[in-house]
């Protein structure tokens, strides 16, 4: 039933970029440590980079799990699901790298998601994905929904902060500079959000 792809482009591409929500697991290399699963929404916050890359916008939260382990171990799987239309799942396992604010790289980056203001959610990182393998299924037991919306709750909540405030929540949450088992998490004291290039 499932079929293993080189690359992501064409049908596969255009089902990825259409679903609203995907979700990202990542493991410690400890065989007790904490596996994360976590779901991302946020129209214009995933992007396809090239045929093997994708990249999606990691803002803020009171956990710092999948940066943990990308810095320790690279691993992440990520998932799309079709909730409407016909059934379908995509994985795309590969290795994964978490940008940050500082990093030379995050200019040429952050102009890939120009469908959101990226701004009003407390931006902490750009995770890159390469993938190694991109398999989907069928799908058939994945209920059907209806999609009503964002939610404009973490837009609300973060966009009044600014890099000295959003630095000051990082830091007061448990598992953000460390991860559930220990492991370093998001590098503080924030980096401040680069200037936008002038128009």
């Amino acid at each position: 039933m499932g079929k293993t792809y080189g690359r992501i482009d064409g049908r596969l591409r255009d089902f990825i970029e259409e679903q609203p929500v995907f979700f990202t697991a990542t493991a410690p290399l400890s065989a007790d440590g904490t596996v994360n699963l976590s779901p991302k929404g946020l129209r214009g916050s995933f992007a396809v980079l090239d045929e093997r890359t994708v990249a999606y916008l990691d803002f803020a939260g009171s956990n710092a799990e999948t940066v943990a382990h990308l810095r320790e171990n690279g691993r992440i799987t990520l998932m799309w699901c079709a909730f409407s239309g016909p059934p379908n799942i995509v994985r795309v396992h590969g290795r994964g790298e978490p940008v940050f604010r500082d990093d030379p790289r995050w200019k040429e980056l952050i102009v890939r998601f120009p469908d959101i203001d990226h701004t009003r959610h407390g931006l902490r990182a750009i995770i890159v994905v390469t993938a190694e393998l991109i398999r989907d299924t069928c799908g058939f037991a994945v209920p059907l929904m209806t999609y009503e919306g964002e939610r404009p709750l973490h837009g609300s909540r973060f966009a009044r902060e600014d890099d000295e405030s959003l630095d000051a929540y990082f830091r007061a949450k448990e598992h953000v500079a460390t991860s559930i088992d220990g492991l370093p998490g998001l590098p503080l004291p924030l980096p401040p959000a680069p200037a936008a290039d002038p128009v």
